[in-house]
């Protein structure tokens, strides 16, 4: 038979194989399980020994597949072997080393090149099929056809052995990599074939994501209703608008916090992180446990309780008013500087940070408000040291510009709340009913 002929008749011998044992579609609804069945697509090489007519070569494989049961299944495939190139060796001829080629030992002078067909049946024993990741041993039989006589026949016909893997990305789709030896022929060869491919299971889908229509609707899930979200000014989209750690729907329904402000009570403490889940302290209450300082100060600069009165530091809130772009103290907050002198003294081994703040307005920059409102809380640091006779390794200025609001800012106006100077003073605690909030003369709102 002229090896044409034999290529085609190889060929359609093993697609109708794989056909008979296809499965029939007619009759899918009386199917039990139709994700028994699937074909799978490889490409790999095929690996023969050292002595034999040909090189490794690539190959592609189609393999058709039926479960039997969770740890038994069976695999018919083909195998194709485009184009494999001759095996050279070292061949003395008359006292001289000369490089020969194996196949035209076996198939005649001037042949250099073939290519096969192969059909195989295999068993394969699955350890933990329909796992994600599905290793299994296989043993089976097949029978290999080469274009040019390879030693012996152009037919070989082999016992397989090996394993593989798979890993199922879902009920439908898998990929897998495999292993064989193969060993028979004339002179009992054995080769080997290593491939990887996708494997595609009949009737399996992945299911559809049902979508419940015609009822009120909660895109994000975060307890308001999308027609509800409008109303506050939440994105219905997003279960956190604000990213503070509370969802929309618990800040509206369970803690009256505002949605769209991280900080509703401008403690320095985000609502739901750090107040609702972290310090248990009230999200709605600047100063939970009423002993005069903010939540935030205390947990972030003084390290105190914020559910404890007792440990807050006494704090002094100066609304000192300056000329625009200056930090000089006007004479008549002098004596609001002295009291806090006079704090200090008869406190020795206290200490006082200044800290000054400033209210931001819609042009406001935050390098030129921090770095200004740093001048200003030196100032006041500069008449405790020079007129109050403080030691200035007792005292510390901080400059929070326009960061640490305890109020809204209005974009046009600002909020005079926010324009101050803070002392606190650590180490006094029995003069905290001399402190308090000292409010300066009205001046425009728009001052820095």
């Amino acid at each position: 038979m002229k090896k044409g002929k034999m290529f085609w008749w190889f060929s359609m011998v093993g697609m109708a194989i794989l056909a008979g044992i296809a499965p029939r579609t007619g009759n899918a609804a009386e199917v039990a399980d139709e994700t028994k069945w699937y074909v799978s697509g490889s490409l790999g090489v095929l690996d023969f020994e050292g002595d034999d007519a040909l090189k490794d070569g690539g190959i592609g494989l189609l393999r058709l597949g039926y479960d039997y049961s969770e740890q038994w299944g069976l695999e018919s495939g083909l195998l194709i072997a485009p184009h494999l190139k001759e095996q050279m060796y070292d061949n003395l001829t008359n006292g001289v080393w000369e490089r020969t080629s194996r196949l035209e030992d076996t198939a005649g002078e001037g042949v250099h090149d073939a290519y096969g067909l192969g059909l195989f049946v295999d068993g394969l024993y699955h350890f933990t099929r329909w796992e994600r990741l599905d290793p299994y041993l296989a043993l089976g039989a097949g029978m290999n056809w080469y274009s040019e006589d390879t030693g012996g026949s152009s037919v070989k016909v082999a016992i397989r052995a090996g394993g593989g893997v798979m890993y199922h990305f879902n009920d439908e789709w898998a990929i897998r990599a495999d292993y064989r030896a193969m060993v028979g022929g004339a002179d009992t060869e054995a080769n080997s074939t290593l491939d990887a491919g996708v494997v595609w299971y009949w009737g399996a889908r992945v299911p559809q994501k049902i979508v419940a229509v015609g009822g009120p609707k909660d895109s994000d899930g975060d307890g308001l209703l999308d027609d509800e979200e409008p109303d506050y000014g939440t994105d219905p989209f997003d279960p956190d608008t604000d990213k503070d750690g509370l969802s929309d729907g618990d800040e509206v329904r369970k803690h009256k916090t505002d949605p769209l402000n991280p900080d509703t009570d401008y403690d320095g403490l985000k609502d739901g992180y750090d107040e609702v889940l972290k310090y248990k302290t009230d999200p709605l209450k600047r100063d939970t446990d009423n002993g005069g300082v903010a939540d935030g100060h205390e947990v972030i600069e003084d390290k105190t309780n914020p559910l404890n009165p007792a440990d807050d530091l006494v704090l002094f809130e100066l609304y000192i008013q300056f000329d625009y772009d200056k930090s000089d103290i006007k004479p008549r907050y002098f004596h609001d500087l002295d009291v806090i002198a006079k704090v200090l003294k008869r406190n020795p081994d206290s200490s006082a940070r200044v800290e000054g703040h400033a209210d931001k307005l819609k042009k406001s920059k935050e390098s030129y408000n921090k770095k200004l409102s740093q001048r200003r809380a030196e100032a006041a640091v500069k008449y405790l040291v020079e007129h109050g006779k403080i030691e200035a390794n007792r005292l510390e200025a901080v400059g929070y510009g326009f960061s640490r609001p305890k109020a809204p800012n209005d974009p046009i106006m600002g909020n005079p709340l926010n324009r101050r100077v803070e002392v606190y003073i650590r180490g006094a605690e029995g003069e905290k009913k001399l402190s308090g909030t000292v409010q300066a003369e009205s001046v425009p709102a728009a001052a820095p």
